[in-house]
């Protein structure tokens, strides 16, 4: 999961949070987007990447209950089954840890593997490898969005489109 800031003319520096899995083989599961506004509604990732999905709340950041919403979409893409487990590598944050996203991956066989607080840096595959290619990927879309619309503020609704143009660059097989 990554906080990515959109600049915008009212909201400069508003949060909106991208969750993104990839496995070993490179496959990935579309973005599911956390969105700071009261309700989401799906225009809000129109021009995102394929079956992106998303959530609202008052901060943009992940919570407990957009995370089982998270994990709905996980599980709708990967297919697990008890028979067929999958795991998923997280941070020990405190939104992964609530009781109906544990109950959800035990049913659904989702293996979840927290790392140790304040580790992620370190230990993470996708932190040290894809998500930072990711990021400067998403700097550099940005840039080029506001050479095109000069005069015009970003806003939070334009970094869907962002994010398809920067995910695909940014999950090479070299970054996995």
């Amino acid at each position: 999961v990554r906080q990515i800031g959109a600049m915008t003319s009212g909201e400069r520096g508003t949060l909106v949070t991208v969750a993104v899995a990839i496995n070993a083989l490179g496959n990935s599961v579309p973005p599911f987007f956390v969105f700071p506004r009261k309700r989401f509604h799906s225009h809000f990732i129109h021009e995102g990447p394929p079956a992106s999905a998303g959530a609202a709340n008052g901060s943009g950041w992940m919570q407990a209950e957009e995370f089982l919403q998270f994990l709905h979409h996980f599980a709708n893409h990967t297919k697990p089954s008890l028979e067929m487990k999958v795991l998923l590598l997280l941070d020990n944050h405190v939104s992964h840890l609530s009781v109906p996203a544990m109950d959800f991956c035990r049913e659904r066989g989702i293996v979840l593997l927290t790392f140790p607080p304040h580790c992620t840096h370190k230990l993470c595959p996708l932190d040290r490898t894809v998500f930072r290619s990711f990021k400067g990927r998403v700097n550099m879309h940005l840039d080029a969005w506001m050479k095109a619309h000069p005069g015009k503020n970003g806003t939070i609704y334009d970094l869907p489109g962002i994010v398809a143009k920067a995910l695909p660059q940014a999950t090479t097989p070299e970054n996995i």
